[in-house]
Formats: C-alpha cells, structure tokens, sequence
C-alpha cells in the first residue's frame, strides 16, 4: 500500500492508536459501569462503549457514506471481556473498509444524520480525520475517569504514573 494515500495513513493511525486503547478498555471493571464523575456526565460503561465503538463508526461513514446517532445499535454491555471484543470486531471491520477502497472514494459526500434528518454533510476523508481525533478525545476521558476510581493507567504515548515500561 503506497504510505501517501490517506487510506494508507488512516490505517495507520488505526493501528497506532488500537493497542493503548484496548488496554484502557481491559481496565474498565464491570462493577464501575455505572460510575460517573458528574452528574452531567456519561457513565464509565457507556464512555468506555463509545471508545469500543468508534471504529465501527469509521465503517459506516466508508461503506454506507453515513451515520445516524439517533438510529445507530449500540452493543449491550454486560462485561468487559465482551466490551473488549467489541472493540476488536470492530477495529477489524475498521480495517477492512479503509483497506477495501481509495482515496478517490473518501472525497465522496458522508452525511451525519440523526433520525433520517441530515445534520452534517462532508467528504468521507474529512469525517475519518475527525473521528480519529474524537476517539483519541473519548480515550482520554476514560483515563480520567480510570484515574478518579485508582485503576492504573496505561501508557498511552509514553509511560503514566503507574506504567512506567519505558
């Protein structure tokens, strides 16, 4: 694959990001699901889904050239062994449909939609680049959140105060 396709450069902004991320999704303990630092915010279970999920996301906006919030299935977490290979299933899938087209086919229109209503409308290579940005966004949230209940975190770009394999 040539390095100077952005396929290529999503795909490997996948991979970099897919390991530290799967070992924040291994700490998250079932019994913290439903904490939360805030009233205002998302609970531990469900932020921990949506850093699971955003690779399918990715998917959608490549195969179907949109995503609705309001009509998109979440998997229900029951434990974090199943939230862990979500993410994998959909990491993989991820995979496939940025390996499955080109760089002429992410300059097509993707539509962010919420219940039928279009919302946002951009090319699909634009939507990838802010996706990866939001789940980086969404992976640091959840090491906050790791950090308020003393679970350790991993390094992520480098060592953390409890990681310090570097």
């Amino acid at each position: 694959m040539d390095p100077k396709t952005l396929t290529s450069w999503f795909l490997q902004e996948l991979k970099a990001e897919a390991n530290a991320t799967r070992k924040c999704l291994e700490r998250v303990p079932e019994s913290k699901f439903d904490w939360k630092p805030h009233d205002k915010s998302m609970t531990m279970g469900y932020l921990a889904l949506i850093v699971a999920e955003i690779p399918l996301w990715i998917t959608q906006m490549v195969e179907k050239s949109e995503i609705d919030f309001v009509k998109f299935e979440h998997y229900k977490v029951i434990d974090t062994a199943g939230l862990v290979k979500h993410f994998d299933q959909n990491l993989a899938a991820a995979r496939e449909a940025l390996g499955n087209t080109n760089d002429e086919a992410l300059l097509e229109q993707c539509h962010l939609k919420a219940d039928g209503k279009i919302i946002y409308s951009s090319p699909k290579k634009d939507n990838v680049g802010i996706t990866l940005n939001h789940w980086v966004h969404h992976r640091g949230q959840l090491t906050v959140y790791l950090r308020l209940n003393d679970i350790p975190v991993p390094s992520i770009y480098g060592p953390s105060a409890d990681d310090k394999s570097f």
